[in-house]
């Protein structure tokens, strides 16, 4: 039986414009992820895709509704909750390894950990690279180190905000197919916001469809493909048409978009 790890109770989030006009980024959202799971939030630009995945890592405070991780209020950052960016964003003076080490030295654990960071960089594959500086390596590689940097603290529950945007489509596609393995070696909760329907099914076990602003949860789709997955599959190819169709019946709403 599934346990919940995350818990959103009719969460709403309201920006204003400059003419102090309440604009809804969310309203009345509400989902459980579960632990172990990997889910994907996907729908058109300005859906509150990007705004949840901040609440839930307590960069963001809704104005209704509560979020939880096992029963324990979100009010603030935690290394509980790793998020990786669509950038890598690592310390450009820091090597590979000074980088993935970061957080075992902010905990105070480094000297009792320090051998996990050699495993976590043999994990991804940059055995080789520990003393090189992230100018001298790929995007691709860049956004593997943010990761496992951030998987390193053992979170909870690892958020990202389309990580993979940036990257063409064959780097992409080859570390879609790390970013399994990972989730698969380390049983890590994971939530990502894509605009990419292939990389949504491939990718996920359950699929989240948000409507424009303001931002609700219109379907939550299962995808029993199992673990092993081929774009050019019949189930793969009738699953990407519903999804599409989904899409283009929320797209098509007269609401307006706003980009949050």
């Amino acid at each position: 039986m599934s346990e919940t790890l995350i818990d959103i109770e009719n969460v709403t989030r309201i920006y204003r414009d400059t003419n102090g006009t309440p604009l809804y980024a969310l309203k009345g959202v509400t989902l459980q992820i579960q632990k172990g799971e990997f889910i994907t939030f996907i729908g058109p630009s300005g859906c509150g895709k990007t705004t949840l995945l901040r609440l839930i890592a307590g960069l963001d405070q809704p104005q209704a509704g509560s979020l939880a991780i096992e029963g324990q209020p979100i009010r603030e950052p935690s290394h509980e909750r790793g998020y990786i960016f669509q950038q890598p964003t690592l310390f450009p003076w820091a090597t590979v390894h000074d980088n993935v080490a970061v957080g075992l030295k902010a905990l105070k654990v480094y000297e009792q950990k320090k051998y996990l960071v050699q495993e976590y960089i043999n994990m991804i594959g940059l055995d080789g690279f520990e003393k090189s500086y992230p100018h001298e390596i790929s995007g691709g590689m860049a956004q593997r180190v943010a990761i496992i940097r951030a998987l390193i603290n053992e979170p909870k529950v690892l958020l990202l905000d389309e990580p993979l945007g940036a990257l063409d489509a064959f780097k992409r596609i080859e570390l879609q197919d790390q970013i399994i393995d990972i989730w698969k070696k380390t049983g890590t909760t994971m939530a990502m916001v894509t605009h990419d329907v292939d990389e949504a099914i491939y990718l996920s076990r359950r699929i989240v469809i948000m409507t424009p602003r303001p931002g609700k949860i219109v379907d939550v789709i299962n995808v029993d493909l199992g673990p092993d997955r081929n774009r050019n599959d019949e189930a793969f190819i009738q699953l990407r048409i519903k999804i599409l169709e989904k899409l283009h019946l929320v797209i098509s709403r007269p609401n307006p978009e706003y980009t949050i």
